[in-house]
């Protein structure tokens, strides 16, 4: 049946062994199409939980390890060869990858543990050395600034000592008041910030301490690595001067307060050196301690990568990392055990399943060749139901073989909406209309030419793009094809770059000026414009004497219209021969006398009469050739046509004809339902349901729902309205008559999107090249490989660009709205059958 209608379906039960139905789904996957319905819906028993559990936790596994994976630099995975995994995966069998998997993420953790330990103790230690860094600073500073000050003051009776506090010198003067039993005295807490958090810090110290401390930040210009996060963070080193009191040793108040705060910013505190000597020695040690912890995280490091590259080495030539395929293994088991899961029994396992009519006999024989050498036990057998299952109303799925060809073709029709079962499909017709019309509106050899250069590239490399741009890669025949009918239509048009080919030589001759205008030339036929057996036109395609001519744009205008309302008018005749096949191939006579015949005459009356009246005017001469516009004013409004083509009696007829197929489409066809509805009623079988108004009347395949007025999609069938029939028929009529108006005007986007690209075109070559052309020598030189570069840059991104797409979506949009509704119902639902490859392809 091809791409016409979809592939008949049959309806089955599979019974497999249990000990064995994890070997037989596999092979189902690998080998044939079957779509299974879920057994337990209703009790909701899903008897290999525990497997689907196990493969959780792996896939949780393998996420981890392929975290870690992307933290080191240069480790690459290598995916993408699903096909050599389907080839070569019986070698992993499930208790082995998972204890494979187990033992590694152990190790992984441990080294992710042990790492974020050395990382602590690395940057607790540079930390550290920044704080003593950052002291001995001030120590040196504070000491230079005090020996200046001793040595400039001669009254001064104290001498400085070195290994005092900073700002912590007792004086050794007598004290004012004898009787003072308090010490005052300078203290100070350091440490390292967060630098995002040091102004928080800074006003909470500053308010919960009444103003009465001092906060100094230091910036660390060498990031530090979170362990926990893995992420760079600035930081910098802060020190808090404060004004503390002790009594005999005993805490302070404020430095309490001051150790909360720290801890509450959850900041790293460390003890600040009492002096220059004290400090000088703590950097030496704490250098010797950062040289350790480096070497040891990069033996760490080292350790990891080893482990690392056994997980990223291909198990064999060409074939994925070993950790992706394990990854690819673990999804295909859960697809197994989730199938298995909707079946229901225990000793034998049986679940209902969909599959294509033509495979039955290969299923079935893959089923025997798997079973023998086992007992009566062990075998597996497809029962196709011969009888409708019960409460079964459910249209079977549609399934529409492809190839790499017609897949791209057919998922511009599904988008819009898939076929119902055995409807015409669009997509055999779509794969020559759809780059055909748009080569209509794209018509251009030279920009053809280069569209149809890159589809050829992306079929000849389908490699490279095929996971890089999947869209190029799936849409490579379409972008081939549609740059071939870019130059048919280019030819016709004869159109390269908006400069025209003079291949046969023109069939119209230049003649003298005979009025006052020179700057205009006039032509007279070389061709027998009478029919009288003389030289014919231009073989193929426009003349090239209308390039430049005073009037091209009016007769361009003039031949692309009305070309374009031929092709609308033959596209939407095409499809109300699909609805007539659809009638007849469902056998509803109903839908064909009621509104496939009064549809076609609707059309062929109004519509055929104006392209037939385009085409005789074309190939007749006529010596006063009436207006088709007005023609049909005149026969639409009754009007008298003082230019006639033939005899008056043939528009008016053709009208009346047009206004008595609205009643027709309008009243018959919700009577006879009703008809029908009362007669089966009233019947013997009044309690069976019947094959309704719109019946098929055919030999279908149990088990489905044979009313193709329903969509087939619910169990419980919808009760009769006759009145929702009466006001669902208006619409369509109202719909069809209407919209076969605006529909015709719709096809004359061909002609205007043709128009706009042919002058985009030559704007684009007049203001580049043909200006750069008329530069005197040897400036034109360098004006033309200027121009040209400018040219080329707004052809490739407007006209190859955006023009490339807004033909394609208008091209869309005549065949989603204007071609299929007149015959596509599109309610369907896709037949998705259980199959490796397709799982495996798919992105999580």
């Amino acid at each position: 049946m091809g791409l016409l209608r979809s592939e008949q379906m049959k309806h089955g039960t599979l019974v497999l062994p249990a000990e064995r139905a994890r070997h037989f789904i596999d092979l189902v996957g690998a080998n044939v199409n079957m779509q299974f319905e879920d057994m337990n819906s209703h009790n909701m028993q899903r008897p290999y939980k525990k497997y689907t559990q196990r493969l959780d936790e792996m896939e949780r596994i393998i996420r981890f390890l392929t975290d870690e994976l992307a933290r080191i630099p240069e480790a690459e995975i290598k995916t993408n060869n699903v096909e050599g995994f389907l080839t070569n995966e019986g070698v992993y069998k499930l208790d082995d990858v998972e204890a494979r998997l187990r033992e590694i993420y152990q190790t992984f953790v441990q080294c992710k543990d042990n790492n974020a330990r050395l990382l602590e103790r690395r940057n607790a230690a540079l930390e550290e050395r920044f704080v003593v860094q950052t002291a001995t600073a001030s120590l040196r500073q504070v000491s230079s600034s005090m020996q200046r000050g001793r040595e400039s003051d001669e009254g001064d009776q104290f001498e400085y000592d070195a290994s005092r506090s900073l700002l912590s010198d007792t004086e050794d003067r007598p004290s004012a008041s004898a009787t003072r039993s308090i010490e005052m005295m300078f203290s100070n807490i350091g440490g390292v910030i967060p630098q995002a958090e040091q102004d928080r810090f800074a006003r909470t110290l500053f308010r919960a301490t009444r103003g009465n401390t001092f906060t100094h930040f230091q910036q660390i210009f060498e990031p530090m690595q979170d362990p926990k996060t893995g992420r760079d963070v600035h930081k910098s080193v802060f020190v808090v001067y404060f004004q503390d009191s002790r009594l005999g040793g005993s805490a302070s108040a404020m430095s309490d307060r001051i150790a909360k705060i720290c801890n509450s910013f959850g900041v790293n505190t460390y003890s600040w050196p009492n002096s220059f000597e004290e400090a000088e020695q703590r950097r030496a040690k704490l250098g010797v301690q950062v040289e350790d912890q480096h070497r040891l995280l990069r033996a760490h490091e080292s350790f990891v990568m080893s482990e690392a590259e056994a997980l990223l080495e291909p198990p064999r030539r060409g074939a994925n990392s070993i950790i992706e395929e394990w990854r690819l293994f673990c999804k295909k088991e859960k697809s197994i055990y989730a199938t298995l899961n909707l079946f229901e029994g225990h000793m034998n396992l049986r679940a209902n399943a969909w599959y294509p009519a033509e495979e039955e006999d290969h299923v079935r024989a893959m089923l025997i060749r798997q079973s023998n050498g086992q007992n009566g036990q062990s075998s597996a057998m497809l029962v196709s139901d011969r009888v409708p299952p019960s409460g079964h109303k459910k249209n079977p799925p549609t399934y529409v073989r492809v190839n790499e060809f017609t897949s791209c073709f057919q998922e511009l029709i599904d988008t819009y909406g898939l076929p119902r079962y055995e409807e015409a499909n669009p997509t055999l017709f779509a794969i020559v209309t759809f780059p055909f019309l748009f080569g209509i509106m794209y018509g251009d050899v030279g920009h053809g030419s280069m569209l149809f250069l890159a589809g050829l590239w992306l079929v000849w490399n389908p490699e490279q793009v095929k996971y890089a741009a999947p869209a190029l890669h799936s849409g490579r025949y379409i972008i081939t094809m549609m740059g071939f009918f870019g130059i048919y239509a280019g030819l016709m048009y004869n159109d390269f770059f908006s400069v025209g080919f003079d291949f046969f030589g023109s069939r119209w001759n230049a003649i003298a000026h005979t009025d006052g205008d020179a700057g205009a030339e006039q032509f007279e036929p070389a061709f027998d414009a009478k029919n009288e057996g003389g030289l014919g036109p231009y073989p193929f395609g426009l003349d090239p004497a209308w390039h430049g001519a005073t009037n091209e744009l009016i007769y361009l205008n003039s031949m692309k219209m009305k070309i374009s309302v031929i092709i609308g008018v033959v596209q939407m005749t095409t499809g109300l021969f699909l609805r007539w096949s659809n009638a007849f191939f469902t056998g509803n006579g109903v839908d064909f006398c009621c509104e496939c015949i009064p549809m076609m005459v609707f059309m062929m009356c109004f519509f055929g009469y104006m392209d037939f009246m385009i085409l005789y005017k074309w190939v007749t001469p006529l010596q006063n050739p009436p207006s088709i516009i007005n023609s049909l004013i005149c026969m639409g409004m009754g009007q008298k046509d003082n230019a006639l083509m033939w005899d008056a009696s043939i528009p008016g007829t053709l009208m009346i004809a047009c206004v008595m197929t609205v009643p027709w489409m309008l009243f018959p066809k919700p009577i006879l339902m009703l008809m029908k509805h009362r007669a089966e009623n009233s019947g013997p079988g009044s309690g069976v349901h019947g094959n309704g108004a719109g019946g098929y009347g055919r030999a279908v395949p149990l088990g489905y729902d044979e009313d193709p007025e329903m969509s087939g999609k619910t169990d419980e069938e919808e009760p009769f309205d006759f009145g929702e029939i009466c006001i669902h028929q208006v619409i369509e009529t109202i719909e069809y008559v209407l919209g076969t108006v605006s529909h015709t005007a719709s096809y004359l986007r061909l002609w205007a999107l043709s128009l706009a690209h042919q002058q985009l075109s030559l704007v684009f070559f007049g203001y580049t090249i043909s200006s750069a052309m008329q530069s005197s020598f040897p400036f034109n030189a360098i004006a033309i490989y200027i121009m040209f570069a400018a040219w080329f840059g707004v052809t490739v991104g407007v006209l190859l660009g955006m023009d490339v797409l807004e033909c394609f979506l208008h091209t869309l949009r005549l065949h989603w709205v204007e071609f299929q509704s007149k015959f596509y119902k599109a309610d369907g639902y896709r037949f998705e059958p259980y199959r490796h490859q397709a799982l495996l392809e798919q992105k999580d």
